[in-house]
């Protein structure tokens, strides 16, 4: 477990610019609370998610980094890219996928502790930058374990630019 902290750590200092010009928008904080394995309700739990999304990538893919956890005690957290693509006007679907530790907890065996994040989302976004959306992510070892039941998440999601926390 102490590798996943560092390697958390680690990749946020790479990913954060070290210094971010006047005004810049220098990446997204994103706050979701969901319900953990909503569609099959045999190991339902509340779902909470903290990421942060760098703005800046190759091409369309961008890095973020996260942490999720449930109040049965499971833990995720990972890193990994992800395409944010305007639909219409104020609308957003980005998706993402990502690699990370998971320890169980008290929660859902999900077979293995290395486990890998995909997500679908829909959010709109208001004049001061702030997105609310809603996302579905599903999150499985891929087979590498002996077990591989997997989980979906279906989550409410508020996402602010770090701009608009940190004063000029």
């Amino acid at each position: 477990m102490k590798f996943l902290y560092l390697a958390l750590i680690s990749a946020v200092l790479l990913a954060t610019p070290a210094r971010a010009e006047p005004g810049a928008d220098i990446g997204n904080l994103v706050l979701s609370l969901g319900y953990s394995d909503f569609d099959q309700g045999n190991n339902d739990a509340a779902n909470f998610r903290l990421d942060y999304r760098h703005d800046e990538g190759l091409y369309f893919l961008k890095p973020w980094i996260g942490i999720e956890a449930t109040n049965e005690g499971a833990v995720w957290g990972g890193a990994g890219l992800y395409a944010d693509l305007p639909l219409y006007d104020r609308v957003y679907l980005t998706a993402s996928t990502g690699i990370g530790g998971y320890s169980q907890g008290g929660g859902k065996d999900l077979g293995h502790t290395l486990e890998f994040r995909s997500t679908g989302e829909v959010s709109f976004r208001f004049d001061n930058g702030v997105r609310l959306g809603v996302s579905i992510s599903h999150i499985s070892n891929a087979s590498i374990g002996d077990i591989n039941p997997g989980v979906n998440i279906l989550s409410a999601v508020y996402m602010v630019p770090l701009g608009n926390l940190i004063p000029d």
